[in-house]
């Protein structure tokens, strides 16, 4: 009787899921009144007549589809470009990102975007909806914004925390396969690309958990191909105008939000005149001219976003763009293959290719997570049974420290400080000296087959030598993984407060029940990590 009487409480509660429901594609007739606000219109203008352009005008014009490339290696540099270029902005900014924290660093960014918006700026935000519980965050209120437009990519239809998640079993291959890409886009131009999502542990090292990654900001031609794979996702089906999402429309949230604003604003006077006069320096050694380009040729790629949509058994048999252009640079190099890989699961027909370069003189220095450091056992788990071939084959394997703390050190240096752990989170690789790949995508089954991505690729020697030579310094304040005479691996290195290194025998700083639930995740089917 008590079972009957729940399922009848409960059936009596399903029609009220309707009040709390957003479509799920564009077709659905409940957005028939809707009206973009960002147009085609308000992009016929000309990237090179735009102020970031015409800085660097002389070195974008030296030949055909030439671009500039800086690396972004700390946090903090990833926040302060991206305010600055916010701020120089005069035309548009368009935002792509799978995770958005809704934390003090991601409120600061969305009022820079907020500010742009009211000097005239057009403004795009696209969200993926698992990455950042989209309803709930304060940048989807900016929607409200005359010159600000919010998107969700790939909604979860029922928004009730109760059903929020079991909606991932009855529609499992789509909600499975999440939108990775990582843009921000300015005046059509400019671009950043790389790991970092949007959030305090992207940027700042003093956080909990920090994620050690890697940007690169690229100005010239390479931008507007990013833009392209922009709208692509911004006009397709699967996304989701904010209108649609009842909380996103609250004037009482906005102005909430808007007290927040001004809340931080008036927080320390003495902190934000810091913070402006820093933006203000970035603003002006990039105007004189200062930043430190390396000029080439590249290509940006990006998965389509119809990926979301296929089958099981369309994904796994997917061979997109960025799968075949990673095939075609391995087989085209010589010599060398520096990765810095955060989740590296290369599978089976990866792995023999690897061998088979390693044969054939291609040597491979590789940097991924330790057990300690990552933050998805269920990857390292996986890891470790490629990792004794690869280090028979001759590859030189390193597993990220999971405490840094000695890397501050030299005003260039990364910045890796942080207060309890440090995840690598880059996803870069120098093939040859020559060629570099930065983006969102991981050398993981996830990546291949189920989420979107997107990379950069870049043929230029001198940024390939600076991006080695950032690989290099990981390899510093990590472990060097060898195998003993039974083949079993040891981790040599030193800790940031170890004076002389230190050989392990078992994962280092990991306790019995990290490795019990390492043994645990191992059972998970690979296609799935």
């Amino acid at each position: 009787m008590a079972i009957a009487k729940k399922t009848s409480m409960l059936l009596m509660c399903l029609p009220l899921l309707g009040c709390v429901t957003v479509p799920t594609s564009t077709h659905d007739k409940r957005l028939d009144t809707y009206t973009a606000k960002v147009t085609e219109q308000d992009f016929k203008y000309d990237p090179m007549q735009t102020p970031i352009a015409k800085c660097y005008a002389t070195e974008l014009t030296q030949g055909k589809n030439t671009s500039g490339a800086t690396l972004i290696e700390d946090g903090l540099s990833a926040f302060v470009i991206r305010s600055a270029f916010a701020r120089m902005a005069t035309k548009t900014i368009d935002l792509q990102t799978y995770i958005y924290s809704n934390d003090f660093s991601s409120k600061v960014l969305i009022g820079e975007l907020k500010n742009a918006a009211d000097r005239g700026v057009k403004v795009r935000i696209l969200l993926d909806d698992y990455g950042t519980k989209s309803d709930i965050v304060d940048v989807m209120l900016l929607n409200q914004h005359p010159n600000i437009e919010v998107k969700v990519f790939n909604t979860v239809k029922t928004r009730s925390k109760l059903f929020y998640y079991p909606q991932f079993l009855m529609d499992f291959n789509r909600l499975n396969s999440r939108m990775h890409n990582k843009l921000f886009i300015v005046d059509n131009v400019a671009y950043i690309t790389g790991g970092r999502n949007v959030g305090s542990n992207y940027f700042y090292p003093e956080t909990a958990s920090n994620f050690s990654d890697t940007d690169v900001l690229f100005i010239g031609e390479m931008t507007q191909h990013a833009t392209k794979s922009f709208d692509e996702y911004w006009n397709h089906h699967l996304s989701i105008p904010a209108a649609a999402f009842p909380r996103a429309k609250t004037k009482r949230g906005l102005k909430k939000l808007e007290r927040e604003f001004e809340r931080i604003a008036a927080k320390g006077s003495e902190s934000i005149s810091q913070y402006n006069n820093i933006i203000a320096m970035a603003q002006r050694e990039y105007q004189s001219k200062q930043f430190d380009f390396s000029w080439g040729r590249g290509k940006f790629l990006a998965d389509p976003p119809s990926k979301v949509e296929m089958t099981m058994d369309e994904k796994e048999a997917y061979r997109g763009d960025i799968i075949k252009a990673l095939q075609h640079l391995w087989d085209k190099t010589d010599r060398s293959v520096y990765m810095s890989a955060a989740y590296f699961v290369p599978g089976q027909g990866g792995l023999e290719h690897m061998l088979q370069e390693e044969k054939s003189g291609v040597h491979m220095t590789i940097v991924t997570n330790s057990l300690a450091s990552t933050n998805a056992p269920t990857v390292y788990a996986k890891w470790e049974k490629y990792r004794k071939h690869l280090i028979q084959s001759g590859a030189d394997v390193y597993e990220f420290m999971v405490s840094a703390e000695n890397l501050r050190g030299k005003e260039h240096d990364r910045e890796r400080k942080q207060s309890s752990f440090s995840v690598l989170h880059s996803k870069t690789m120098v093939f040859d000296d020559n060629i570099s790949w930065i983006g969102s995508f991981n050398l993981d089954p996830r990546s291949a087959y189920y989420n979107t991505e997107n990379v950069a690729i870049f043929e230029s020697k001198d940024f390939a030598h600076k991006l080695r030579n950032m690989i290099l310094k990981d390899t510093q304040t990590s472990w060097r993984v060898t195998l003993d005479k039974d083949g079993d691996p040891i981790w040599t290195g030193s800790r940031p407060t170890d004076t002389t290194p230190q050989v392990h025998k078992r994962a280092p700083d990991t306790s019995i029940f990290r490795r019990v639930w390492k043994s645990i995740c191992s059972l998970v089917p690979e296609k799935f990590v």
